[in-house]
């Protein structure tokens, strides 16, 4: 019989469970928006190839019809999955901070 390390009820903390479960649900909408990705590239080249090798327009609005539509639809998926602060996101804010307070202080240095 195994032999298991059981916490009372009362003394639990949940706040690791719960960022567990945020993580966890972070990854499944990170590898969602990878595979939506790899399938958008994959589907589209193909479409691509066999609608050319077949006698159609490289040009033609039919041809790149899916890969815009598919891709406006790839790109709100992308917003859902990292945010509408994709480019200017909270790691960018510290970094630029880190920044100005760094150029600062060199400068409050200079003139000493």
């Amino acid at each position: 019989m195994e032999n298991y390390d059981i916490e009372p009820y009362g003394q639990r903390d949940f706040r690791n469970e719960e960022a567990y479960l945020r993580a966890e649900k972070r990854l499944k909408d990170l590898k969602g928006f990878y595979w939506h990705a790899f399938w958008y590239v994959a589907v589209n080249i193909f479409l691509i190839i066999i609608i050319v090798s077949n006698g159609g327009d490289f040009f033609h609005f039919g041809t790149w019809s899916t890969p815009i539509f598919w891709g406006i639809g790839l790109g709100f998926h992308a917003l859902g999955v990292f945010g509408k602060n994709l480019f200017f996101g909270k790691a960018w804010q510290e970094r630029k901070m880190r920044e100005f307070m760094e150029r600062e202080e060199r400068e409050t240095r200079n003139f000493e």
